[in-house]
């Protein structure tokens, strides 16, 4: 009986010793191999959608950006014009994207500062009022300062073909 004891703490534990640390070397082995695996498996989806989205980036930057570019270019035009012809001094000019607007035209809100005489001023914003394009003037306030001349801050929706 002591014979069996001695072998059982000195052959049986020490097996079994092994044979856990074998099976969790496993179990890590198998888990690295599955996640390998699940990695392969997402790498070629990404790699079969990246011709698409090439197209779709493509396709984003022909049909929206540049869309987008020509408006405001239009639109500082369009101000800079206005400008001219009243003799009246363009100040800041703060453009808006709306970009939930749905339809036929790309609405683009600007904020638009001017300074000058009364009749420059008034005169700017006739020019706006009457332009070719479509546009909708929201808020017309005009002040002046002691020392300064008139100022005229418009908040104005222009609305261009996308």
């Amino acid at each position: 009986m002591l014979l069996d004891v001695l072998l059982y703490f000195a052959v049986y534990r020490q097996i079994q010793s092994q044979l856990s640390s074998e099976l969790e070397q496993f179990a890590a082995l198998r888990q690295r191999i599955f996640d390998g695996e699940a990695r392969i498996e997402r790498l070629t989806k990404y790699k079969a959608s990246l011709p698409e989205a090439g197209k779709k980036l493509a396709a984003l930057i022909e049909d929206h950006t540049l869309h987008r570019r020509t408006a405001y270019s239009q639109a500082f035009k369009l101000l800079r014009q206005v400008a001219e012809q009243s003799a009246a001094q363009l100040g800041k000019v703060e453009f808006r994207r709306n970009d939930k607007a749905a339809g036929p035209v790309l609405p683009l809100g600007a904020a638009i500062n001017a300074e000058g005489s009364f009749p420059q001023l008034l005169k700017f914003a006739y020019g706006l009022e009457t332009a070719s394009d479509l546009l909708v003037i929201r808020s017309f306030s005009l002040t002046q300062g002691e020392d300064s001349p008139p100022q005229l801050r418009l908040l104005v929706d222009l609305y261009f073909t996308p």
